[in-house]
């Protein structure tokens, strides 16, 4: 019998009616289950449920891969691309996990010194009203020189966030690499990167730049800053029917024609 518990976030609206549902769901199949809050993690447990949006999902993903402790989300944000759950299906795709109807994907992620990222690292000016200028190092090799707003250092998992809005391409979460994407470059020629998970990356910035982890830790540097692959992956639960393609289709519209009016 799994060690489950329920972790949820008190600030986003229905969290707590959602996670009473689930609480008495489960118990009502004779299944204890601990509740704990977003901002008070804690480890001893084989499966957590993540109520909350995609930020909830990250922030428990990275919390609980140190202990290699698989989370499924529930979605109760935005896009909820993370998630695999709304809370209209909640029983039913709990009823899937308890047959075991998953898989536990696991997903790389970006370390740079004490701070994880299971989306992506943004290195941006502290002066947002202006261009900066961005020094670019791959294993201790040149690569350019940006002009521009940021840059943009993401993982698979993160390059259907921040990246792809700022035009990068979208990377399927199997493969083992990350993509460099700049942020508004001043240039008609730079482009994202795409390179082996394997590789370090070094920005260099004449001026002190902020820093933010999966845009929820933020923190000032001044020169340069590293960053490379993680020691642990994410684990993620994934019902089995629901591929990352179905995803892209049915929460990007990828691809979807435009509908025309007479």
């Amino acid at each position: 019998m799994k060690n489950f518990a329920i972790c949820y976030n008190q600030e986003i609206e229905n969290s707590i009616a959602v996670k009473d549902e689930l609480f008495k769901y489960l118990s009502q199949k004779n299944i204890a289950v601990d509740v704990i809050c977003i901002d008070k993690l804690k480890y001893g447990y084989d499966f957590i449920f993540v109520i909350g949006g995609d930020g909830t999902i990250l922030k428990a993903a990275r919390f609980y891969a140190k202990s290699q402790t698989p989370v499924f989300g529930i979605n109760l944000g935005r896009l909820g691309f993370l998630s695999q759950s709304s809370k209209e299906n909640l029983k039913i795709a709990v009823d899937r996990i308890l047959n075991d109807e998953y898989i536990i994907e696991d997903r790389i992620m970006l370390k740079s010194g004490q701070y994880t990222a299971l989306n992506d690292f943004v290195i941006k000016g502290c002066d947002s009203g202006r261009t900066s200028k961005f020094s670019l190092k791959i294993n201790d090799k040149f690569v350019c020189d940006y002009l521009a707003d940021g840059i943009i250092i993401s993982t698979p998992t993160g390059s259907t966030a921040y990246g792809l809005s700022a035009g990068g391409p979208v990377l399927t979460p199997s493969l083992n690499a990350f993509v460099v994407v700049p942020i508004c470059p001043h240039t008609l020629t730079a482009r994202p990167i795409v390179v082996p998970d394997s590789e370090i990356f070094t920005v260099y910035t004449e001026e002190s730049s902020l820093v933010s982890a999966d845009g929820q830790e933020f923190y000032e540097t001044n020169g340069g800053i590293t960053i490379q692959k993680s020691d642990y992956c994410a684990k993620l639960v994934l019902l089995k029917d629901v591929d990352f393609y179905s995803v892209l289709r049915t929460k990007l519209n990828w691809a979807t024609h435009p509908v025309y009016h007479k």
